[in-house]
């Protein structure tokens, strides 16, 4: 090989790399924006998801930064990170998907928000990852409770698929996300997973391990359901009658069905 071919090639092997590099930058960057969006809706009593919905999450999508586009025909974007529970409860590592669609229920002139997706069925899961999924008419989406400990007072029952929230100004809030269009990123997939990758293959953990920026998106939705776990215990113990101090008399309550319960106890017998 003369010296120019040497040359030509080893630049190009320096561009691969390079592009690989910023690649990967990029992905790890789109994970550190969705943590930073866990953690803060998390971090407000007020706006945080409710415990119970975080512990029964099948499945949970994070989008900072939605870009409104347009002005007469509002219209938004974004890209996020979709994790799902593992049958034994723990997270999987996340892929990577897009969001799209009118306007969906944003304040006027609003120029961005973050938007957060949690799943409490795999239906709408296995709809994204087989192809495009739209809210509202691919499965039921509903505007989410705020408060850890708020009751879910827009469906009563819980029976929506979905339950969305947004932060467009200050606090995250509930919004309405119906004709939202979620779909899987492959190229963004590749870029962390390698070619040929699956999202179940990721969700199985049957890939190359990502980086510590992408593990850190599973981390912290590990930590937030632990805690969800804790307080939901802590609250189901501080509701519970409190147990018979020791020694305490027993009383056993009388049965109106069973006349024997009721009859007189026979007099002690003398020793």
């Amino acid at each position: 090989m003369t010296a120019t071919p040497r040359r030509l090639t080893l630049a190009l092997a320096v561009l691969l790399a390079a592009g690989s590099v910023a690649a990967g930058t990029r992905e790890d960057a789109r994970a550190d924006e969705a943590i930073r969006v866990l953690k803060q809706i998390q971090a407000i009593p007020e706006s945080s998801i409710p415990d119970r919905l975080l512990e029964d999450a099948r499945g949970i999508v994070v989008v900072p930064d939605t870009i409104k586009a347009g002005f007469m025909l509002g219209g938004r974007r974004g890209l996020g990170m979709m994790a799902v529970k593992r049958p034994d409860g723990s997270w999987s590592n996340p892929v990577f998907v897009k969001l799209s669609g009118a306007s969906f229920g944003f304040q006027a002139g609003v120029q961005s928000a973050d938007v957060i997706l949690v799943f409490r069925s795999d239906r709408g899961l296995d709809n994204i990852v087989n192809g495009k999924f739209t809210l509202g008419a691919d499965a039921s989406v509903a505007a989410g409770p705020v408060g850890r400990n708020a009751a879910a007072a827009t469906d009563g029952a819980m029976k929506a698929e979905i339950w969305s929230w947004s932060r467009a100004r200050g606090l995250f809030a509930g919004v309405a996300l119906d004709g939202a269009v979620l779909q899987i990123d492959h190229g963004a997939d590749r870029s962390v997973y390698g070619e040929g990758v699956t999202p179940r293959m990721i969700f199985e953990g049957r890939v190359r391990t990502p980086s510590a920026a992408i593990t850190a998106f599973r981390d912290t939705l590990e930590e937030a359901t632990a805690a969800a776990r804790y307080a939901r215990q802590r609250a189901e113990a501080a509701s519970a009658p409190p147990p018979p101090a020791p020694g305490a008399a027993t009383v056993t309550p009388l049965d109106s069905d069973n006349p024997a319960s009721s009859a007189p106890l026979p007099p002690p017998t003398k020793p």
